[in-house]
């Protein structure tokens, strides 16, 4: 498996071919007169987001080294969490933090999937449904591991809403400590790693079911069916699906290993520019892993996918965040420590692996430090460009963004 660190700063050390800003600076005005589906609040902040990334328009900050006077311009970046030029970082910082957070015992990945007869009702309820996907697939976790093993279990839940060619498809990435605290306060590891799936997957979809039948009766669901009957009608087809995928890999240490699963589903973009192979006029290509066409799910064949950006831009954005919506959550012991020591969590100072984010880190250029002169650049001026105008502004809290930095 392929360390995430070391894969962030493969990423970070190149430039990618093409750029997501420029497809949108080339077709989006023109969609957005005549879209395809309505486009949210949200959908246009993060475009208007990606679009002015990096550039002119938020502002260059200039740093000039004070000995040998060598002058580096810094842009300002957009930090929208579905910016595909922004994520890497966050990701990194994210895993350094994990790092610390973790039960010294080993953890499982576990996916769990929606049935796709589901999914207009997750397009016209996304709120509440992504909601009770979240809540009721960490439940079944917690409750399996209190009624299997007698432990109180942790789960560190993202939301995922695509799949590798974008279309909506709805589950959850979790990381369930294969381990947790027993009765006694203490911490207690399964004596076997035999998990039987049927059973979990039984317990998932009644809790979600129940789930999505209590909002029915509330009156907070908003669907087509004329009555409670019919709504039951369709729960029990859905009951009959097979594709209520559940599945967990098998346990491994913490921490490095699980932080890479962690990471690459908290925090990157829907669609990396390193995977944009053309932008040909109207269309855009982009590879994809075909898992479903593939003899060995493990080493799925890649594919090329060709869209026009009619069809390309409602797909991309119907995975835009919702507004407030959390897409990384904490359950069990994860979500609130209590009483138990600190000792549980993170890992001892002497492991050599505690540098190991550190040093990534410092792999990367610092734009702020001059390697000739081994000083901290100096803070000059910022330059905004609106409405054609170039603008020469001094921020005072530059230095205090540099600091942070370095």
């Amino acid at each position: 498996m392929i360390d995430l660190i070391d894969y962030i700063g493969r990423c970070s050390s190149r430039e990618s071919t093409y750029r997501l800003a420029d497809f949108f600076n080339r077709w989006w005005d023109e969609y957005a007169q005549h879209p395809a589906e309505y486009i949210t609040p949200e959908q246009y902040k993060a475009v208007n987001a990606i679009r002015v990334c990096r550039t002119a328009a938020l502002g260059i900050d200039t740093y000039a080294c004070p000995d040998c006077g060598e002058v580096r311009e810094i842009s300002h970046s957009c930090k929208n969490r579905f910016c595909p030029s922004c994520g890497w970082r966050d990701t990194l910082k994210w895993a350094a933090r994990m790092k610390e957070k973790l039960l010294r015992v080993p953890h499982r990945h576990v996916v769990m999937t929606l049935p796709h007869i589901l999914l207009d009702l997750v397009k016209r309820n996304k709120k509440e449904i992504l909601n009770i996907l979240m809540r009721t697939s960490a439940d079944t976790l917690k409750d399996w591991m209190m009624h299997k093993f007698g432990l109180k279990t942790g789960v560190i839940a993202v939301l995922h809403t695509y799949g590798e060619t974008k279309q909506l498809h709805v589950h959850t990435h979790m990381i369930m400590s294969w381990g947790g605290i027993d009765s006694e306060g203490k911490i207690a590891v399964p004596e076997h790693d035999y998990v039987h799936i049927p059973s979990i997957r039984r317990v998932f979809r009644y809790k979600f079911e129940n789930a999505l039948i209590g909002l029915f009766d509330a009156g907070r669901l908003e669907h087509d069916f004329h009555d409670r009957m019919e709504f039951m009608g369709f729960i029990k087809r859905v009951a009959n699906r097979k594709d209520w995928i559940v599945h967990l890999e098998l346990p491994i240490q913490m921490p490095e290993q699980v932080i890479q699963y962690v990471g690459r589903y908290s925090k990157r973009a829907c669609l990396s520019e390193y995977k944009i192979t053309a932008m040909d006029g109207e269309n855009i290509s982009f590879r994809y892993r075909d898992y479903k066409n593939s003899p060995d799910r493990r080493n799925p064949v890649e594919k090329e996918l060709t869209l026009h950006y009619r069809e390309f831009f409602p797909r991309l954005l119907q995975h835009v965040p919702l507004r407030y919506f959390r897409i990384v959550r904490y359950y069990g012991f994860y979500s609130n420590k209590g009483n138990l020591p600190e000792e549980y969590f993170g890992r001892d100072e002497s492991e050599i692996e505690e540098a190991g984010v550190q040093q990534a880190e410092s792999e990367y250029e610092n734009p702020y430090f001059c390697e000739h002169c081994g000083r901290m650049r100096v803070y000059s001026h910022t330059t905004v460009t609106s409405g054609g105008i170039t603008y020469t502004v001094v921020l005072e809290h530059c230095d205090i963004h540099r600091e942070k930095s370095a």
